[in-house]
């Protein structure tokens, strides 16, 4: 069973037949001058103004992406070389914004014992560095934790402690599992992809408020208006939008049908394991994404679980898993001050729009043995 829907979520099949559809229908290039190109240009747009709808925002804000680490990119490189100054991120920010902030000089800042960010530690930070910020970046929903952060107080931190900087966030892991109407509105940029709700993989957008001064990462063609040269991706966006789509119109009964197989698998697990298990986030103080049950389990070593697991049929990880196929110890946790002999025991179990009952019973008579066995043989 599968159960990493937060590494990458099943092609929905309203994507994959929005995809094909636009593959047979739109072969020419929608930057050309011709009535292919144009009519293929009208579905790019098209494409665009879906996915802007499902934010609440205007269509001209839409830049497209490869994915969310493109996206995450273009906003802190593309600010901090358009403007200078100084970037700012969490210490729990996936590697596509902490690496790229560090990179060029920026600082972080640290997470509460509930994974979240704090506003008062943000507002320490920003007044000790002032008007030299120019970026600040705070996920929406951690990528391995699940833990969804207060966004709008963040955005008000930053207007009131550093008023040059533009407040961006990565709301990739979010878009599934909150309503970023709300979450996400008073940020001037914000990452999403396709993969993590059910689109095509290679697909992400990055959306860019009119006020912002970007310097592009991509030269050569000048599309997505000067933002991010090269050929777009008609197809590619018809399939992204298409789960955007149907993610938002079923995102409120999803969020309450997977919740409740995320807390069953989460108390089988403490029933047949007792205080071998221990939820990393879940009733510590901040909101959770539905779809995210993670855990620590004593004795055990990450690696050797999941080689275990993934030969008994359950698919899951440890942490991201963007870095490397190697099981590094978590950044996240580490920054949330769990210390690395409970970290490296670090299970990510995420469910998502193909999860079922069935699916969540089968982790439960598989996953208790392989712990058992591995605490047996000394962790792994």
């Amino acid at each position: 069973m599968y159960l990493d829907h937060a590494a990458s979520t099943p092609l929905r099949a309203s994507a994959r037949q929005a995809w094909l559809d636009a593959s047979e229908t739109h072969h020419a290039n929608p930057t050309g001058s011709h009535a292919a190109a144009r009519a293929a240009r009208r579905a790019l747009d098209d494409a665009r103004d879906q996915i802007a709808s499902a934010l609440n925002r205007p269509p001209a804000e839409v830049v497209f992406t490869s994915g969310g680490s493109e996206a995450d990119n273009l906003a802190i490189r593309g600010v901090l070389q358009a403007v200078g100054g100084l970037g700012v991120c969490s210490a729990g920010e996936h590697h596509a914004v902490l690496e790229p902030v560090e990179a060029l000089g920026g600082v972080t800042v640290g997470l509460e014992a509930d994974g979240s960010v704090s506003p008062d530690r943000l507002a320490d930070v920003l007044e000790q560095f002032g008007t030299s910020v120019r970026v600040v970046s705070i996920i929406a929903a951690n990528n391995e934790t699940g833990v969804i952060n207060d966004i709008p107080a963040l955005v008000e931190v930053t207007r009131r402690c550093a008023p040059e900087a533009v407040f961006h966030t990565d709301a990739v892991q979010a878009l599934a599992w909150c309503d970023l109407n709300e979450l996400v509105a008073g940020a001037d940029l914000v990452s999403i992809t396709g993969h993590k709700c059910g689109g095509p993989v290679g697909t992400g957008a990055l959306f860019v408020s009119e006020s912002v001064t970007l310097a592009p990462q991509i030269l050569g063609g000048g599309q997505e208006r000067g933002r991010r040269s090269g050929t777009p991706d008609v197809a590619g966006a018809a399939g992204f939008a298409a789960a955007v789509a149907e993610t938002v119109e079923h995102r409120r009964e999803e969020i309450l049908r997977v919740e409740t197989l995320r807390d069953r698998l989460v108390a089988g697990l403490i029933d047949q394991l007792g205080d071998v298990v221990t939820p990393t986030v879940l009733g510590g103080g901040a909101p959770v994404a539905a779809g995210i049950a993670h855990l620590c389990l004593a004795g055990v070593e990450a690696e050797a679980l999941l080689f275990v697991l993934d030969i008994s049929g359950v698919r899951a990880s440890a942490a991201s898993s963007c870095a490397s196929g190697a099981q590094d110890p978590s950044h996240v946790l580490a920054a949330m001050g769990i210390p690395r002999e409970v970290a490296q025991g670090s299970l990510r179990l995420s469910l998502g729009h193909t999860t079922t009952a069935d699916d969540i019973e089968q982790a439960l008579a598989v996953i208790p043995p392989a712990v058992e066995r591995l605490r047996r043989y000394g962790g792994g």
